[in-house]
């Protein structure tokens, strides 16, 4: 459901529409509208045929694979330096994952058969398309991986460094269920987990609000992959 929008930002605080050509981005604008999202809220669902682009100008997206028995995992994210959607811009697209805001979200969003046409006539939209849905891809075989080999700890404290660079600050609003979501883990296992990295004085949790007191050490108790992840996604954007 779409709120008020207050200071929702603009088109170009999305860094994938600041990085096309003017002429390009200029073919876009009129059919771009700016809404802003509440956390929770599910965009698509797997299965959906996407009928909207969205490109976040502040807040997160997460992406989850959703299983026969209901369950979901996260295997992807998207903030400001992204898009959802886009490969709609190629052709008729229904969604493989559910798309929920993470975090609460102000976005510039385009029905999907103007983004079509434009894409239609403009390479450099083309090749947004196609070069963001390689970061995706890339996001999730290292998520994967991390969810398979690296402990819990280790996968809360990525999730945090990652939430943290979207939401732009030390503080991100959580609550043990979403988080538990995530990272596909029971909400007991949330619980220990954050109480073990609060103890170390990385962070303090309280009433759904994670605030990072010391993020060396949070990054210290990290798995590489939040590394890798800010490195592929510099390298393929």
């Amino acid at each position: 459901m779409a709120l008020p929008i207050s200071n929702a930002g603009l088109p170009l605080d999305n860094k994938l529409l600041a990085s096309l050509p003017r002429d390009h981005f200029d073919r876009l604008l009129p059919h771009l509208s700016t809404v802003s999202l509440p956390q929770g809220d599910v965009l698509v669902e797997a299965g959906d045929e996407v009928d909207q682009i969205y490109f976040p100008h502040y807040g997160m997206l997460s992406l989850l694979a959703v299983l026969r028995d209901g369950k979901a995992i996260e295997t992807a994210t998207v903030g400001r330096e992204g898009v959802v959607g886009a490969m709609a811009g190629l052709g008729l697209y229904k969604s493989l994952v559910r798309v929920v805001v993470q975090m609460p979200l102000a976005c510039s969003k385009i029905a999907a058969p103007h983004f079509r046409t434009v894409a239609a006539a403009s390479d450099p939209v083309r090749n947004l398309c196609i070069r963001y849905n390689e970061v995706l891809l890339s996001q999730a075989r290292v998520t994967a991986a991390c969810n398979a080999l690296h402990s819990i700890e280790a996968r809360f404290c990525r999730w945090l460094l990652q939430s943290a660079d979207r939401a732009g600050g030390d503080t991100v609003a959580l609550t043990q269920e979403f988080l538990a979501e995530m990272l596909g883990v029971r909400r007991t296992s949330v619980t220990e987990v954050a109480t073990k990295v609060q103890n170390a004085g990385a962070i303090t949790y309280s009433r759904g609000v994670i605030r990072i007191l010391d993020r060396p050490a949070l990054l210290r108790m990290s798995c590489e992959c939040y590394e890798t992840l800010v490195d592929q996604s510099v390298m393929l954007a």
